[in-house]
């Protein structure tokens, strides 16, 4: 069959690479990129509602840091069993229950009314989400081979810069326009606002989105048979298929760590990014909205020309390490200059460049290691692996602030921490995980 390829792409029609791979990627990159978006945004809207749920309900900073890291607990436990299910019965249908069932528990949130309401949803937004950005990833190396995957997935991880850019300034206006509009505080509006459309995006999913390349209608006999050739190019020589396997290759679990070690800088800004402006400005919800975005913006811009500079060297671990380096020099001076608006957003600033980016760029390597079902698991337990420092990041900072009376001391902690996984990406990744993989 392989051997078949070529010479079909020879008598149907001439075909071009660069084409048909936009062609892909204007059919599925805007859908999941605004998906990706309500995602990230249901994972960060709990940092913009925190100052005024707290008020309206009592809670400590240990509490709101527990309820944030309990979204992330539900999130693990299921993230590799939804992944193995996505595998089992199609990217499309799984996507769209996720979407649903999330939007639907997300906008439950208007209605906790005690602590024990807060980590019981907040658990279980985390369970309905598991497996969607892992699965997501998944699915585009079903339709982008190595090459083309820095600048893809870059696209993707964009939407949760963009989540931040305009999802800080729209949950400032929520926050404050809406606040006491029919008897709801603005925090209500903020979650029914980022769970609703959740079920339209899971309706648009089952309508365009196909499970495999064979069954796109949109591409011609030639496109496919292009793609299904250069995927089997970029995934030749690559071992065991088999969740086991994944486990067993070398770098696996090191590569989890790594990812381990950027999500905690990356929930350290998420969570903890506005309260720094907040305390440093002392400024309004809404001005607090707007700057809140600044980091995410430098991100975006930092995301697509880093994705193209990693396309084009093809040296993968090289841009995780200096995305890291720049993060931790980002979280050392905020914790510098904590009460000094001006430097502090200089520091939020490069901190959003390093440790937004790092994101997208680290997720090109899993797919060196593992394809097939390997891949969809091994992607969703690297992701779990990872999203333990969603747990640690949000409590650790919330403990250190109520202990010290400051965010100072974890914010040096972070910064270490992205050091550490900076080293690992240069020093610490197997022969398979450094190899060259910039297109021909």
């Amino acid at each position: 069959m392989t051997a078949a390829m070529p010479a079909a792409l020879d008598t149907i029609e001439p075909v071009s690479e660069p084409a048909v791979f936009r062609k892909i990627a204007w059919r599925l990159m805007p859908l999941i990129m605004v998906c990706y978006l309500f995602a990230f945004f249901d994972r960060i809207n709990i940092s913009f509602a925190k100052f005024q749920l707290q008020s309206d309900l009592g809670f400590s900073n240990t509490a709101y840091g527990l309820g944030a890291s309990l979204f992330v607990v539900g999130y693990v436990i299921f993230e590799v069993p939804s992944n193995l299910l996505l595998y089992r019965v199609g990217a499309r249908r799984w996507i769209a229950r996720i979407m649903i069932s999330w939007g639907l528990a997300t906008a439950a949130m208007m209605f906790i009314a005690s602590e024990w309401h807060f980590y019981t949803l907040r658990f279980l937004i985390g369970a309905m989400e598991a497996g969607f950005a892992p699965g997501i990833l998944y699915y585009l190396t079903l339709w982008f081979p190595a090459s083309h995957r820095g600048r893809i997935t870059s696209l993707l991880f964009v939407a949760s810069a963009f989540s931040g850019i305009f999802g800080a300034p729209v949950a400032g206006l929520i926050l404050t326009a809406l606040n006491g509009v029919a008897g709801l505080a603005g925090w209500q509006w903020l979650f029914l606002a980022g769970g609703l459309p959740c079920l339209l995006l899971g309706g648009l999913v089952l309508s365009r989105f196909d499970d495999r390349v064979s069954d796109a209608r949109w591409l011609t006999e030639a496109e496919k048979a292009l793609v299904a050739s250069r995927i089997a190019q970029a995934n030749r020589g690559i071992g065991d298929h088999s969740l086991l396997g994944a486990l067993r290759s070398p770098g696996f679990l090191t590569i989890g760590l790594i990812y381990f070690l950027l999500q905690v800088g990356s929930y350290g800004l998420n969570f903890w990014g506005p309260d720094l402006i907040k305390t440093a400005s002392g400024a309004s919800t809404g001005i607090v909205g707007v700057l809140a975005a600044i980091p995410y913006i430098c991100g975006a811009i930092s995301m697509v020309v880093i994705g193209r500079f990693s396309d084009a060297s093809g040296e993968r671990p090289k841009f995780v390490a200096g995305l890291a380096v720049a993060a931790a020099i980002g979280f050392f001076a905020a914790g510098l200059f904590d009460r000094q608006i001006v430097p502090l957003m200089l520091a939020l600033a490069l901190l959003g460049a390093g440790i937004v980016a790092s994101i997208p760029t680290f997720w090109t390597l899993p797919p060196k290691l593992v394809t097939g079902v390997g891949a969809a698991g091994g992607i969703a337990l690297i992701n779990t692996l990872g999203q333990f420092g969603g747990i640690v990041s949000p409590v650790m900072v919330g403990w250190i602030k109520d202990l010290t009376g400051s965010t100072t001391p974890a914010l040096y902690l972070i910064g270490t921490v992205c050091l550490i996984a900076a080293l690992l990406a240069l020093f610490a990744l197997p022969t398979s995980l450094r190899r060259n993989d910039r297109a021909a």
